[in-house]
């Protein structure tokens, strides 16, 4: 084997070790999951109901043929679901990386 190889093997090695880590410490408890899910949750439904009770203002306020109420529904929806999707991606490299950006 090469030295590029016997580093990249390292690496490899390191970071399975620090994934393996990160996923066995103790504040990732059964209620440290709860949280999260229940975070992630309202990431969600905050901005639908937000979007829900804005779109009932502008409906009582200036009534049409399209309905606000629904529009920003689906918009809120939409928006809590990239807010939620980009917290778990942000999470999960968490996991995957060393917290200063090298290996253990």
């Amino acid at each position: 084997m090469g030295d590029e190889d016997k580093e990249f093997l390292r690496q490899v090695k390191a970071k399975a070790a620090h994934k393996l880590k990160a996923r066995r410490t103790a504040e990732h408890t059964v209620w440290w999951g709860l949280g999260m899910v229940g975070l992630i949750g309202w990431s969600v439904a905050l901005p639908t109901l937000l979007g829900i009770l804005l779109g009932a203002w502008l409906d009582r306020r200036h009534p049409g043929a399209h309905s606000w109420t629904l529009a920003l529904l689906v918009g809120g929806l939409i928006i809590g679901c990239v807010n939620a999707w980009r917290w778990v991606s942000r999470e999960l490299y968490s996991i995957d990386e060393a917290p200063d950006g090298h290996d253990e």
